[in-house]
């Protein structure tokens, strides 16, 4: 797999790859003239979701197979959970281009219907559709490249009906650092700028991703001439790829936001041997990377527990967030806890709140804690905690720290917010008195192979009672009485 795609949202889809098999080209004086539109503002404001055929069919992909994996994203849910992007890769042209109009002719044994008749099709279905190409002369796989093509390339792509464009690049390479270190004018630069440019000319959006594989420090220019960019190797099926491709990518994080997203590459679950857990981290990684997320495999052999993965709303929903664009961040969980290489805790925010997300890159089950006041935005407590990927909340409050017990390679991932709290007389409230200066709750929930404990406490001088009551719009909530210089109060914790 000598390339991936990447982006989300809009009326087109375009990925241009670089292949090093093709020789390289030094061209001189074109960074001044080089186009300096940048990507459309009307898609691709959030990362893509989708679906590409290379893993699963590599250069047998067909628009049999293609339009299949359409009707599955409707059939198995994932056109509901947000999917868009059906993704054509590699090996779908003719070897040489139509000696008269220039352009690139698809392969009428692959696609009779040309890529234009496909489109239709997936678009009958409210789907859009993504094609691959190539930013030098040639594809990985020997077919037409788009340098010097670039505006007929564009123009054909938009008649088609083409959603989403992944470039992969080939020729102009950089050798060395540009002059002044601005990579924006290298020769890696320029050769996306070309496609980038007539890709603004058409009248249809089309979502660029720069498949780059993190050369020419991509992520300092990337956003201003795509939606998404590459930022390693291609991927694989393997626990070690997936944490090294979150080392590489936390380093840059500060670089995402909305239209601007590095490209983690295709999801890999369903192919290989990960396990459940591994394949879960997998997946949230992505989620609160805010990555791109294309599927790579044959979709009618995932299993009811791969496509409740790829289909949970609580990390679709950070992912695809139209308030914050920031994905999550590493922070420091607590003052003793140790420094790993990927990170294990990272916090974000979205219109729900506060989230936590801990991956367990232990080999095995290992239990994991977090203050809250260590968590960006923040405090002690007291706090409820949603679990994610159970898509229900944690029973009890609580305060402090959280603690959570973590699979093998597993993840967690909690919206974390403030207990809904008000004080109220203690007249007008059912109470039950035990005298008590504190409350101590310890909550268990599981969730497939993930266990969550914690131990929250409130306490205070004043405090002589405690109860439990149910109060209207907030039902069974927990309370403590005070005393103070003003009567007796009693403060509820829903």
């Amino acid at each position: 797999m000598l390339f991936q795609t990447s982006s989300l949202v809009g009326l087109a889809f375009i990925s241009s790859v670089l292949c090093s098999s093709d020789a390289t080209t030094t061209v001189t004086g074109l960074a001044a003239s080089a186009p300096t539109a940048g990507p459309s503002k009307l898609t691709g404001s959030v990362p893509a979701l989708g679906w590409n055929g290379w893993n699963a069919y590599g250069c047998g992909i067909s628009a049999t197979n293609v339009l299949a994996a359409a009707n599955q994203m409707v059939s198995l849910g994932l056109q509901a959970a947000g999917y868009q992007y059906v993704n054509i890769d590699d090996c779908w042209a003719l070897t040489a281009r139509n000696t008269t109009t220039m352009t690139i002719t698809p392969d009428p044994s692959k696609f009779p219907k040309g890529i234009s008749g496909l489109a239709a099709d997936v678009h009958a279905l409210g789907l859009k559709i993504g094609i691959y190409s190539d930013a030098g002369t040639e594809t990985c796989s020997g077919f037409p490249g788009s340098l010097g093509y670039e505006a007929i390339d564009a123009a054909t792509f938009s008649s088609w009906g083409i959603d989403y464009n992944c470039n992969v690049p080939s020729n102009w390479s950089d050798s060395s650092t540009p002059q002044d270190n601005d990579w924006y004018n290298s020769n890696s630069a320029i050769r996306y700028r070309q496609m980038a440019g007539a890709l603004a000319a058409q009248s249809r959006p089309i979502q660029f991703d720069l498949c780059i594989w993190g050369n020419a420090n991509v992520w300092t220019w990337g956003a201003r001439v795509g939606h998404s960019w590459r930022m390693a190797g291609d991927t694989s099926a393997t626990w070690s790829y997936i944490t090294s491709i979150i080392v590489s990518n936390v380093q840059y994080l500060s670089y995402e936001g909305f239209y601007a997203h590095n490209d983690m590459d295709m999801m890999e679950i369903g192919n290989g041997d990960l396990t459940i857990e591994e394949q879960r981290t997998h997946f949230a990684a992505w989620c609160f990377l805010k990555s791109p997320i294309l599927l790579g495999t044959d979709l009618s052999l995932l299993s009811a527990a791969q496509i409740a993965i790829v289909t949970n709303a609580g990390l679709l929903a950070f992912h695809q967030d139209a308030t914050y664009g920031a994905p999550a961040f590493p922070f420091t969980a607590s003052a003793s806890a140790p420094v790993t290489s990927p990170p294990e805790y990272y916090s974000g925010q979205s219109s729900k709140g506060i989230h936590v997300f801990i991956i367990n890159i232990g080999d095995s089950a290992a239990s994991k804690t977090f203050s809250f006041a260590n968590v960006p935005s923040l405090g002690g407590g007291p706090y409820t905690v949603h679990d994610m990927w159970a898509g229900a909340d944690v029973s009890g409050t609580f305060t402090g720290s959280y603690t959570v017990t973590v699979a093998a390679h597993d993840s967690v991932a909690f919206l974390v917010k403030p207990s809904t709290a008000f004080t109220s007389t203690t007249s007008s409230v059912v109470t039950s008195t035990s005298s008590s200066t504190s409350s101590t709750q310890t909550s268990t929930t599981s969730s497939k192979s993930s266990t969550t404990s914690s131990t929250s406490t409130s306490t205070s001088a004043s405090a002589s009672s405690s109860a439990v009551a149910t109060v209207p719009e907030y039902g069974q909530c927990a309370g403590v009485g005070y005393t103070g210089s003003t009567g007796k109060f009693m403060t509820f914790f829903c």
